[in-house]
């Protein structure tokens, strides 16, 4: 258990941003009165690590920076709360596999240089379990690389997480780049290539394993940066992805505003974000190549998951199953006492989901309530 839970962290997570990204991310926003501590506490760390900013930024040129990839990335897309963190477990068994570590994605500048006092610190003060779902928390474990994205470039969809009044401008801008601009595609692609880099080295891994649902909409840009990438893509059910995600944004989200809006329109923007992402994934699959997206349930992967996997591998053209079986096979055996939450469909979530993500419930074959 660590120092801290969710709900009383003394700082946020941009405590491990660049100061440019800081900067930018918070210029000119609202920052509520009884969030200013928290603000300036975070401020004040980000402005005393920074200067250490440099220290990885040579290792990285000298190393890194001119290295190519052996190996295109494999992709983990689908919605939150669409079961990617279960699949992103199961194949970070695989060795051969580097991914984004939960300790990159708060000090993503401070990898090849400090992790060796900030990683014991983190452990000691960050929680050990998710909020919404009890899922295990740990430096060294498989994170989303969104939130390392968020303190490395201002041009990131997890901004709203701090500022969400702002959530639907970002969706459009940084979630599904309908309204980005050619600088900032640039950015964002030239920030995640050093990530990607970054995280290999630090896990030792030869191919990356990314498990991100913004990506989810970002398909062109992802195809334009590695061709040769392969991507799964989950698909669950909306009644079920509609309730946790709500719950998820209302436990885990609110601990690192710096301003509030109401769960009402949090809601409406949940809602309206779901089909956006939604459109722009059926839009932008048509530009991969043939045989480069594995789609799939979430309910058939809890019921066979190691079959599942194995046919992922098949069907992807992904290396080394027979090397990785046995550690996934015992990852997932270990999970079957899991007890995930259950959700009661309320009339009112029933008609939300009808309403708003009819196409979805269609498309994907869940019968209708």
């Amino acid at each position: 258990m660590g120092l801290f839970k969710f709900n009383n962290l003394p700082v946020n997570t941009l405590v491990g941003a660049d100061w440019k990204t800081f900067g930018a991310v918070t210029k000119g926003q609202h920052i509520a009165k009884e969030k200013r501590a928290n603000y300036w506490l975070t401020k004040c760390i980000c402005r005393i690590l920074s200067p250490f900013v440099a220290l990885q930024e040579r290792r990285y040129r000298k190393e890194l920076a001119n290295k190519p990839l052996e190996n295109a990335p494999l992709f983990i897309l689908g919605h939150w709360r669409s079961g990617t963190t279960f699949l992103h477990n199961i194949f970070a068994q695989d060795k051969h596999f580097g991914f984004t570590t939960t300790y990159q994605t708060v000090f993503p500048h401070y990898i090849m240089s400090l992790q060796g006092f900030f990683k014991p610190v983190m452990k000691l003060v960050m929680p050990s379990h998710r909020p919404t779902d009890n899922m295990e928390l740990s430096p060294d474990l498989p994170q989303e690389e969104e939130f390392a994205l968020s303190n490395m470039t201002a041009c990131n969809y997890y901004n709203f997480w701090f500022f969400p009044e702002r959530m639907q401008e970002w969706c459009d801008r940084f979630l599904t780049f309908k309204t980005i601009t050619d600088e900032e595609l640039r950015e964002f692609k030239q920030t995640f290539e050093k990530l990607v880099k970054l995280s290999l080295w630090n896990t030792g891994g030869t191919q990356y394993l990314s498990k991100n649902p913004p990506h989810t909409g970002r398909i062109k840009a992802m195809t334009e940066l590695f061709p040769r990438a392969r991507y799964i893509y989950l698909m669950r059910n909306p009644y079920t992805v509609f309730e946790s995600t709500r719950s998820f944004y209302i436990n885990t989200i609110k601990p690192l505003q710096f301003h509030s809006i109401s769960d009402e329109e949090m809601e409406q923007n949940i809602l309206r974000n779901y089909m956006e992402l939604y459109h722009a994934y059926k839009e932008q699959k048509q530009h991969l190549p043939e045989g480069a997206l594995y789609e799939v349930r979430f309910e058939d992967i809890e019921k066979d998951a190691l079959n599942i996997t194995k046919d992922i591998y098949s069907k992807l053209g992904i290396p080394g199953w027979e090397e990785a079986k046995s550690a996934i096979e015992s990852y997932i055996q270990s999970k079957k006492g899991y007890k995930k939450n259950k959700y009661q469909y309320a009339p009112r979530t029933i008609r939300l989901v009808n309403e708003h993500w009819g196409e979805a419930l269609d498309d994907w074959g869940y019968e209708r309530l």
